[in-house]
């Protein structure tokens, strides 16, 4: 059976809670994600997509997630990532030809491009996630998993790159990964080669729509930013993201239903109500980590078990 794994954005927690879907995806299937075909990455995604693609086991990330690893991985979930708000950004609009981009081609940019375009350069280093990379790829170039694609946004043209598919720009995994999660108005773009580069979760949360005629057998997406149930916050701030998660929900189910019109079998997995109660408003507060973490394990497994991925 062909298949393959994409792995959506969602900061500090979402990767945590992803890590906690593999492995229910690796117990209760019976199989191995590193043995997919195609590894998709989008942001948080896009650094347990190359941590697979490296060839390091489920069980290893979420031995590291637990802080039991003795893997040469310099990154502390906690502390590396910088905190549950970002450092005040530089003044002015970020990217002034991407806003012009997304004034001359408004069809071809997303609203959240747009916005990204707009908000101020963000202060914030990403380099502790280079630092990672380099860790579970000390030689540098490219996963050794030919199939390992990692996506980010021009900040120029507002469009999507997909490093590691054919006709991409050369990039070494540790420059992509960064740009893939270096998040508009908290981190700072990353270069590779003369252009620059932000977070691809700004183009779509999980990228599913990239393998509609992949001619895979089935596909697994994890996205953490989306969800079919949920929760009722009683906070103002925990309204407003879960309205955003409905939006990015409605999304990513569009990109699903291109890949399942193509004859691929789709399993589509993002947090249950009792994982949003956990994980709360803002996805990028590490004290909440380990409790999403766990709470991910329990009921992604229960989803898978129950079909309700399908």
């Amino acid at each position: 059976m062909r298949r393959g794994v994409v792995l959506g954005a969602g900061g500090v927690l979402g990767a945590a809670w992803t890590v906690g879907a593999l492995k229910a995806v690796q117990e209760e299937l019976d199989w191995d994600p590193r043995e997919a075909d195609v590894l998709i990455g989008t942001s948080a995604g896009s650094v347990m997509a190359s941590a697979l693609g490296c060839g390091l086991a489920v069980d290893e990330l979420l031995d590291h997630q637990l802080g039991r690893s003795d893997l040469r991985i310099e990154f502390d979930p906690d502390t590396d990532s910088g905190g549950a708000l970002p450092p005040l950004p530089r003044p002015f609009v970020g990217s002034p030809r991407g806003l012009v981009s997304s004034a001359l081609h408004p069809f071809r940019t997303t609203p959240m491009g747009a916005v990204a375009a707009a908000l101020p350069r963000g202060r914030g280093s990403i380099e502790a996630v280079g630092r990672l990379v380099d860790g579970m790829l000390p030689e540098g170039g490219w996963a050794p998993h030919p199939r390992t694609w990692v996506v980010a946004m021009d900040y120029a043209t507002n469009r999507r790159t997909v490093f590691g598919r054919e006709g991409a720009p050369q990039a070494e995994l540790r420059d992509a990964v960064m740009a893939s999660c270096a998040i508009p108005g908290w981190y700072s773009p990353v270069a590779i080669g003369s252009r620059r580069y932000v977070d691809g979760g700004v183009c779509s949360p999980t990228s599913v729509d990239l393998l509609a005629r992949a001619g895979l057998d089935e596909l697994i997406v994890l996205s953490p930013m989306t969800s079919m149930t949920y929760d009722s916050p009683d906070t103002v701030t925990g309204r407003i993201e879960r309205r955003f998660r409905r939006l990015s929900t409605k999304r990513v189910l569009g990109e699903v239903k291109k890949v399942a019109a193509s004859g691929t079998t789709v399993r589509f997995l993002g947090p249950t109500a009792e994982d949003l109660a956990v994980i709360g408003a803002n996805m990028m507060d590490p004290r909440r980590r380990t409790q999403v973490l766990q709470t991910s394990l329990r009921t992604s497994a229960a989803a898978l078990r129950e079909g309700l991925a399908a």
